[in-house]
């Protein structure tokens, strides 16, 4: 499984306004191409981190969003962050691990102060049953 950047983002400096409302942005995830989907995969789950920033650093620390298969190679939409409202069938599987004023129900976009922080997301490919079939760990996305 292999995956590309889209709409802008080239895994450098995040695109400007992608990132956090609270920072004067309205940032959604990257959108991204995923090729090579096992056969059987019914979504593409996304964790999305900050690894400069150890509590949020893995496991989805700015959210974990699902997105719906739609064949070997399947395009991921920007969804918008700070909402669990999400269109095209995307779903969030759960809000990111920040609290207080950061605190989302969903995606928190990259919200760093523009520090430089690295911002990468796990990719895993899973079955109805929830079994991973194949996954892309440590994908960066930027740095903000």
């Amino acid at each position: 499984m292999s995956a590309q950047l889209m709409g802008g983002w080239t895994g450098g400096k995040i695109p400007a306004g992608q990132h956090c409302q609270l920072q004067g942005g309205k940032g959604g995830t990257p959108p991204m191409r995923v090729s090579g989907i096992p056969a059987g995969a019914t979504w593409i789950v996304a964790q999305f981190n900050d690894k400069s920033y150890q509590p949020l650093s893995r496991n989805g620390g700015h959210g974990t969003i699902a997105f719906p298969v739609r064949g070997a190679v399947t395009d991921l939409p920007a969804v918008p962050g700070m909402t669990k409202t999400l269109p095209g069938g995307a779903q969030v599987m759960a809000a990111a691990k920040s609290t207080g004023k950061f605190a989302s129900p969903g995606y928190l976009p990259p919200c760093s102060g523009g520090r430089n922080n690295r911002y990468s997301v796990d990719l895993k490919a899973v079955d109805k049953a929830g079994k991973v079939l194949a996954e892309i760990k440590d994908f960066t996305i930027g740095r903000y």
